[in-house]
């Protein structure tokens, strides 16, 4: 059955019947120096042919760990060409990589695309390094590298570029994988490399992996867009509830232990009061908006992680239609949303402090109105409660889980271990799992510190009243120190705060000269705005810490913690573990007896250097005995069940888990509730599979799949070049060429010229100084978007681009893209908004003088990058192809012959164009015999027609020169109106000069 097909892993065999191997083969061999004899060379190609396993039988080679899932992964993968969605949790990782190994070698030429920073190094990692080659930065070095083979992971836009100029041979690709398909739309420069590659090559192999389930159920027939601009024909499914992955991790379950942690009343009051205000507020927005679909905007979705995607996909198209109150709404949720998630994980005090910005005069004056309600005063007054006592004392109340992972780690843990490992010498390793770093660093202080002294330390931080300490924290040794540790971190921060605002005052300084940064639009701007406070606590927050618990935890012996040793990277080996205790004052006598005490690691979910796979790596290196989800989260549950299967112990040998959550609560709800929606999304994209129709030619091995887009005659096609017509009086039909557009190399960062290529438009990329896109030998096109726009007119970038533009191609456009789904209004969000700056008070005003400046410029508004595709394909239609040559010389100092003569003054140069009868083609001629202008007045009529080479225009231009034009009746109102605007606004200075320039005009008329 599938022993016939096989995947080939190819040696760099001798060019003959070698290479005859099937298509889909795996060879597991030792490199080897190639021998000079032929009879060596032989002798190594049997060994290689010996070599070639099935892929059946490269799983099963002892070095191949993979679950069974894992290899059904595999086979499904290696036998066709497919899309491979996962669950969260269940990694297709190792998956990858062996079929990364099973292709690495120079014989090969694999490229991945679409992965991020993260999973590019971790890749790189776990392969040979020899089979891994970096992208070099010059195009000549590039070519070497893609004929050297190997695997490569590279960026699309340089990919793009290379494929277009045909330095990659791209029939001697043997496959591309691609990384995050989720992503994957028809307009992105993945799909363009896939269709580039597609085209020329129909043997080489396409796999595309994902893990986020959820994202193919956003839009109409996702999943069937996706596999097309994949060509891809097979969709592989593999969610938890999978009989193959139950199977696989059934047996070997890890024991678990779920602690339901009540939350204090008054945060029970708190969170109940919350809810309400949410409520109420989805309430409103409901009832303001009662025409618009906003069925997904319900408080359940309001608490989860993902909420800020699930309004921006729901809000993104409607938001210029929404009120000013609809989107205050929309704001105050997410703070409301921000406040439950403080109350849930952060202490009182940090809670108390996010809490109280909100009861001010300020914010008070620009919310929603939801701080007027019974409910939020209750929020306010709960929170304050939570931090003084009835005596207005500080003495704030613990975080509920506080006290239940202290028990763990201090009774529970080392009672287990004298239960079941009585004799052993070696400390047990505890793993505790956190949300984020701030929780990471909140449990370290708290571990150290103790959890008075670190509240204490946040009302400092936070700067909150403190009259007079409660009884609890009468306890609390060495105030002083405390505030002088506070003092020193604080000015460190700042020390650091500083110098980094002065690092991005200056980066964005040198991103903004070109007028070029791009601006988020609002709606982004308020999902995912972050308060500049947390960000700058962040950057000092850690992703771990290393605790050791040999010592009794309290204040008096709060001086055995080394905190410059808590950040250091997770490692197995005990002796990382030597710095954090100060030598001088370790007792060993102390560490034997407490022998039974743990290590603990506290560890955050994911990385920002490694992702998720963070867990998997600390898992291996540290092999805890015990982990403690401090909170939950799927996708780690499900890596430490898949750890447990990978090591296949007995029950008594597994890992013992606490999961720490609160019961009926916020943090509950989130989890069920993102449960859900994963469970959902697989059982649409099950159903989406069952009943979807796929052509047999999307897999682009056939000609069939392009001819969809192919709206020109082919070169080859003898059948059409012989056909004869009527119309044409029996004669040969004349060939139609294929369009061409010259595309500047940066304008590949948009969607642009993918659309252009995919509607049969031959794509050029050219470095060119002047323009973005050459149509014609006379359009030359300048693409802007707004917030381009924008930066361009008040840099004054843009005017010197049309100067350019005008100089050298006689239809120069300026091409204005916006969203159709975001409509713009350049008085309210750019112009006349409530920051008012005097350089974009008068946008409309600089677009109005470029178009009176440039009368030959032409404006066109584009409200996508496909209408914009459309409109060049009619643009162009019957006209002659633009010259990459020229117009990569055109502007630059390489230019030569005809442009040489350019070299005149700019300044007349522009002028002489804007007169009637004077264009670039006759403009040289013009400059070269005219003299000057003074001589220019004293030609005749038939001199003139003799410079410009035509008597129409040399009449033209000598009307323009001589003879007395008198004003439109139009422009003699413009006057008069101008006249009475004068009037208006007397006291400004501009209307005066204006009336009294107008009044001059009128006399002389009069006259």
């Amino acid at each position: 059955m599938a022993s016939e097909t096989s995947v080939e892993k190819v040696k760099n065999l001798n060019e003959a019947a070698n290479n005859k191997i099937e298509e889909n083969s795996v060879t597991i061999c030792e490199d080897e120096q190639p021998s000079t004899s032929k009879a060596a060379r032989e002798r190594q190609d049997d060994e290689d042919l010996a070599n070639i396993v099935t892929a059946e039988e490269y799983i099963m080679h002892k070095n191949i760990v993979l679950l069974e899932y894992e290899k059904q992964m595999f086979l499904d993968m290696v036998h066709a060409d497919g899309l491979l969605v996962c669950a969260k949790g269940l990694h297709y990782d190792r998956v990858l990589i062996n079929i990364l190994k099973a292709y690495s070698d120079a014989g090969n030429l694999i490229l991945v695309i679409n992965a991020s920073d993260w999973e590019e190094e971790y890749y790189k990692t776990k392969l040979e390094r020899k089979y891994v080659h970096e992208v070099a930065n010059t195009a000549a070095e590039r070519e070497k590298v893609y004929l050297e083979g190997g695997i490569q992971f590279i960026s699309t836009r340089i990919l793009v570029v290379d494929l277009l100029k045909q330095r990659i041979p791209v029939e001697l690709i043997t496959g591309i994988i691609v990384m995050r398909a989720h992503n994957i739309i028809e307009s992105c420069q993945e799909a363009f490399v896939l269709r580039l590659y597609r085209q020329q090559n129909k043997t080489g192999f396409i796999k595309a992996f994902s893990n986020s389930a959820e994202a193919f159920t956003i839009g109409y027939n996702h999943i069937e867009r996706i596999l097309r601009n994949l060509f891809l024909k097979h969709l592989f499914i593999w969610p938890r509830f999978h009989a193959t992955v139950q199977q696989t991790i059934k047996p070997y379950e890890a024991q678990t232990i779920e602690i339901h942690v009540p939350l204090t009343h008054k945060m029970e009051l708190i969170q109940t009061n919350l809810l309400d205000t949410m409520n109420f507020l989805v309430r409103e927005i409901k009832r303001i908006n009662r025409t618009i679909d906003l069925e997904e905007i319900t408080v359940e979705n309001c608490v989860t992680k993902k909420f800020h995607k699930i309004l921006q996909a729901q809000l993104d198209c409607i938001w210029h239609q929404l009120n000013s109150q609809t989107k205050l709404i929309v704001a105050d949720l997410k703070i409301l949303r921000s406040l439950i998630i403080s109350t849930m994980y952060n202490d009182a005090v940090s809670a108390y402090a996010l809490i109280k910005r909100y009861r001010t005069t300020d914010y008070a004056m620009t919310n929603s109105g939801w701080t007027l309600l019974d409910s939020a005063e209750q929020i306010f007054k709960h929170s304050k409660e939570r931090v003084y006592n009835k005596e207005d004392e500080f003495e704030p109340e613990a975080v509920p889980k506080w006290k239940y992972l202290t028990e763990i780690l201090r009774v529970e843990i080392p009672a287990d271990m004298k239960r079941t490992k009585p004799d052993s010498i070696t400390p047990p390793k505890v793993l505790v799992l956190c949300q984020d770093t701030r929780t990471c660093f909140q449990l370290k202080q708290y571990l150290t510190q103790g959890g008075e002294r670190y509240m204490l330390y946040n009302a400092m931080r936070h700067e909150i009243p403190i009259k007079k300490l409660g009884k609890s924290f009468q306890k609390v040794k060495n105030a002083k120190d405390l505030e002088l540790t506070f003092t020193q971190n604080t000015s460190n921060v700042s020390s650091k705060n500083a110098s980094g605002v002065k690092e991005q005052s200056k980066s964005n300084g040198d991103e903004t000269t070109d007028g070029e940064q791009t601006q988020m639009d609002e709606l982004t701007q308020l999902l995912s705005g972050i308060e500049a406070e947390e960000n700058l606590d962040a950057k000092y927050f850690q992703e771990s810490y290393m605790l050791t618990m040999t010592q009794n935890f309290d204040d008096t012996n709060l001086s055995l913690f080394n905190d410059s040793g808590n950040d250091e990277e997770v490692n197995a080996d005990l002796s990382v573990f030597e710095p954090f205790p100060e030598l001088e004052n370790f007792d060993i006598t102390a560490a034997v007896a407490a022998r039974k005490q743990p290590f603990i690691c506290i560890q955050t979910f994911k990385t920002e250097r490694e992702g998720s796979l963070a867990l998997d790596r600390v898992l291996e290196e540290l092999e805890p005995d015990y982990v403690i989800m401090y909170n939950t989260n799927v996708t780690a549950i499900r890596q430490l069940e898949i750890y447990e299967a990978r090591q296949k112990r007995a029950a008594k040998k597994r890992i013992k888990v606490f999961f720490l959550i609160h019961a009926r609560t916020v943090e509950e709800q989130s989890y069920l509730t993102s449960l859900r929606r994963e469970k959902q999304a697989f059982e649409l994209i099950i159903e989406t599979k069952r009943t979807m129709v796929v052509p047999e030619y999307q897999d682009g091995k056939t000609d069939e799949a392009f001819t969809l887009y192919k709206k020109y005659i082919d070169s080859d096609d003898d059948e059409l070049d012989n056909k004869q017509t009527a119309q044409a009086g029996g004669q040969l039909v004349k060939k139609r060429e294929i369009p061409k557009v010259i595309v500047d190399m940066r304008e590949f960062r948009s969607d642009l010229p993918c659309l252009l290529h995919k509607r049969g438009i031959e794509v050029q990329p050219v470095t060119i100084t002047i323009g973005d896109y050459i149509l014609t030998p006379d359009i030359c096109v300048e693409r802007k978007s707004i917030s381009d726009l924008i930066g361009s007119l008040n840099s004054g970038r843009l005017y010197n681009q049309c100067i350019q533009m005008q100089r050298f191609y006689a239809k120069p456009i300026l091409l204005i893209e916006f969203d159709q789904n975001k409509p713009f209004h350049l008085q309210g969000k750019y112009m006349i908004s409530q920051n008012t700056s005097t350089a974009n008070a008068d946008i409309v005003q600089k677009l109005q003088l470029l178009t009176l400046h440039f009368p030959k410029l032409r404006l066109i508004w584009s409200p996508s990058p496909y209408a914009t595709s459309q409109l060049f394909e009619d643009l162009k239609m019957g006209k002659e192809q633009p010259d990459s040559k020229k117009a990569a010389t055109l502007g630059s100092d390489e230019a030569g012959g005809a442009y040489d003569e350019l070299k005149y003054n700019a300044n007349i140069y522009d002028f002489l164009l804007r007169l009637p009868g004077v264009n670039t083609k006759n403009i040289h001629k013009l400059m070269r015999l005219g003299g000057s202008l003074k001589e220019l007045l004293k030609k005749t009529e038939s001199e003139l027609s003799d410079l410009l080479d035509s008597r129409e225009n040399g009449k033209l231009l000598w009307d323009i020169l001589h003879v007395a034009h008198l004003p439109e009746k139009d422009e003699v109102q413009g006057s008069t109106a101008m006249i009475a605007a004068g009037k208006s606004y007397g006291a400004h200075s501009r209307f005066r000069r204006g009336a009294a320039a107008a009044r001059g005009t009128g006399r002389k008329l009069k006259s």
